[in-house]
């Protein structure tokens, strides 16, 4: 078989693809509390839209629970945002994380978890379990105060 022939024929029909991991002047930081989630999510989330629409962030972490970096896994409406679980694991796996911190707003203001917000952290803690990538808490964050899945207990 021709490798060189085949190397022809699939040229331009499968893109490669690329993981872009950015690491600049970042400090980083370890996190061992809710409210050092929260402190960083308050940073990167976009506080002129915090009322206005829903975000969904993950902090990816080492070992030593100190952080590889983030992602905006999406920006939503005001009532919801959609998550696909396989765009955040993949991002975890390329930048090596073991644990990761979810987190994400509501414009309402209310901080009680809803049951599309229970069912969405299952389904990543059950994905991240088959990943040996642990979920250590998801942040649900207002404009004045936040809720810990892990602080009361729901994290499961």
């Amino acid at each position: 078989m021709n490798t060189q022939n085949n190397r022809k024929e699939y040229d331009g029909c499968f893109p490669e693809i690329k993981l872009k991991y950015v690491d600049g002047n970042i400090k980083k930081f370890k996190i061992g509390s809710s409210k050092d989630s929260e402190e960083v999510f308050r940073e990167i989330m976009d506080s002129d839209t915090l009322l206005l629409r829903e975000e969904f962030v993950v902090i990816f972490l080492n070992n030593s629970s100190k952080s590889l970096g983030w992602h905006k896994l999406s920006i939503g409406g005001m009532t919801g945002t959609l998550v696909d679980v396989r765009i955040l694991m993949a991002t975890a796996l390329g930048c090596g994380a073991v644990g990761i911190i979810l987190g994400h707003n509501h414009p309402s203001g209310t901080l009680k978890p809803s049951e599309n917000d229970k069912k969405i952290t299952s389904k990543i803690i059950k994905a991240g379990e088959l990943l040996d990538i642990k979920v250590l808490d998801h942040l649900i964050i207002t404009q004045d105060d936040y809720f810990s899945f892990s602080d009361n207990s729901i994290l499961y």
